[in-house]
C-alpha cells in the first residue's frame, strides 16, 4: 500500500486576462443611460403638454410653497382667488381649469341656419365650377386674370374688369367685343346650375364724357353696357327668369379708389345672390314698385351693401334706363 501524503498535488489556477471585456459591467452603464433618456424625454413630453399656467403655478410652488395651503385651490395654478378653478381670469385663459366642472351646452341650429348653409357650400361648388372652367378652356384662359371670383355676404361674385390693352367694350359705347361675348356665354350656361338669381351692375371710371352730365354720361353707359351682358348671358343658355336687377354705376364705386382712371374700374358684376340678399332686393322692388315703374323697364339693383353706403351721397340718375338711345361720338375712353 503505498502512502498517500506522497501524491503531488496540482492547482489548476485560470488567468482573468479577459474578463473584463466579456463581463456584465458594462450592460448596467447602458441601463443607466437609456433610464435617464427616458427619463429626459419624458420630461421633454411633459414640459410641452403643460400650459403656460400650470408652468407658472409649479414654478410659484417651488418660490412659496405654503401658498397653497394658505389660500386654497387644488393647485398652485388656481390659487390666486380662494374661487377654485381659475381664479380671477373668467375666460379660463390662464390658472387650473377645474376638470369635470363644466358641461358645454348643446348648439342648437335652425332650419334657416341650416339651407344657409347648403346654400353657401352650392355656391362656393359653383365657384370652383366656373375657375375649373376657365383653366380649361384655351379661349378664356387667356382672359382669367380679368376674370375675378369671389364669395360675398351676398352671394357668389363674378367680375369681368378691363384691362390696358385688352377692353371689353368698344371705347365709349356698350357694344362688346367678341372674346367678351364670349366669356359672358360660357358663364350663362354655369349660372343655371344654381335656383339663385342674379343682379348685374355696370361700372366705368371716371373720364367723363365731353358733354358732361347734361347729355349721354357714364350713367347712362354703364347701365347700358350692363344691359349688353345681360343679353349675352341668356344668349348663351342663362335662364331670362333668372334676372332680378340691373343697374348702371358709372365710376360711383371704383375697384381702385387709388386710380380713378384705371382701366380695371371699367367691369360688369355679376351676383349670384344668396336667399337672403335675393329677398332683401325683392322686398325693395316691392316698396318702390311705383316709382321705378315710370323711371325704366329695365330692372335695376344697388351691387351690394358696401355699394350702397357709398352711393348715399350719389344723385338718382338713370338706373337701369333706356332714355338715351345712343352714344355721341365725342366719348373719350371709357
Amino acid at each position: 500500500m503505498s502512502d498517500d501524503s506522497q501524491r503531488p498535488i496540482i492547482i489548476k489556477r485560470k488567468k482573468g486576462g479577459h474578463g473584463g471585456a466579456h463581463g456584465g459591467a458594462w450592460k448596467i452603464a447602458y441601463a443607466d443611460f437609456v433610464t435617464a433618456m427616458m427619463a429626459f424625454f419624458l420630461l421633454m413630453w411633459l414640459l410641452g403638454s403643460t400650459t403656460k399656467a400650470t408652468l407658472e403655478g409649479i414654478a410659484e410652488y417651488f418660490k412659496n410653497p405654503m401658498k397653497v395651503s394658505s389660500r386654497g385651490g387644488e393647485g398652485a395654478g388656481d390659487a390666486t382667488s380662494v374661487i377654485r378653478g381659475g381664479g380671477l381670469d373668467m375666460t379660463k385663459s390662464a390658472g387650473q381649469i377645474k376638470r369635470g366642472g363644466e358641461k358645454r351646452q348643446p348648439q342648437s341650429v335652425t332650419l334657416a341656419d341650416a339651407k344657409a348653409q347648403q346654400e353657401k357650400a352650392k355656391l362656393r361648388e359653383l365657384k370652383d365650377k366656373l375657375q375649373k372652367m376657365v383653366e380649361g378652356d384655351t379661349k378664356l384662359n387667356q382672359f382669367k386674370k380679368q376674370i375675378l371670383i369671389d364669395i360675398t355676404s351676398e352671394g357668389l361674385r363674378i367680375q369681368i374688369v378691363d384691362e390696358k390693352n385688352r377692353p371689353m367694350f368698344d371705347i365709349g359705347h356698350d357694344q362688346l367685343k367678341p372674346y367678351t361675348k364670349e366669356i359672358l356665354r360660357a358663364i350663362g350656361k354655369v349660372l343655371n346650375d344654381v335656383p339663385n338669381r342674379i343682379s348685374l351692375t355696370g361700372h366705368t371710371d371716371s373720364t367723363p364724357y365731353y358733354g358732361g352730365e347734361k347729355g349721354y354720361s357714364n350713367w347712362e353707359l354703364s347701365a347700358d353696357r350692363a344691359n349688353s351682358s345681360r343679353r349675352e348671358l341668356i344668349y348663351g343658355g342663362m335662364e331670362e327668369g333668372k334676372v332680378l336687377r340691373v343697374v348702371g354705376l358709372a365710376s360711383a364705386i371704383p375697384f381702385d379708389k387709388a386710380d380713378l382712371l384705371n382701366p380695371v374700374n371699367r367691369r360688369i358684376s355679376i351676383i349670384v345672390l344668396n336667399k337672403m340678399t335675393e329677398e332683401a332686393l325683392t322686398a325693395e322692388n316691392s316698396a318702390n314698385a311705383g316709382e321705378e315703374k315710370a323711371g325704366a323697364d329695365d330692372k335695376v339693383t344697388v351691387s351690394n351693401a358696401a355699394d350702397a353706403k357709398e352711393l348715399a351721397s350719389v344723385p338718382k340718375q338713370a338706373l337701369g334706363s333706356k332714355e338715351a338711345a345712343s352714344a355721341p361720338a365725342d366719348a373719350k375712353h371709357h
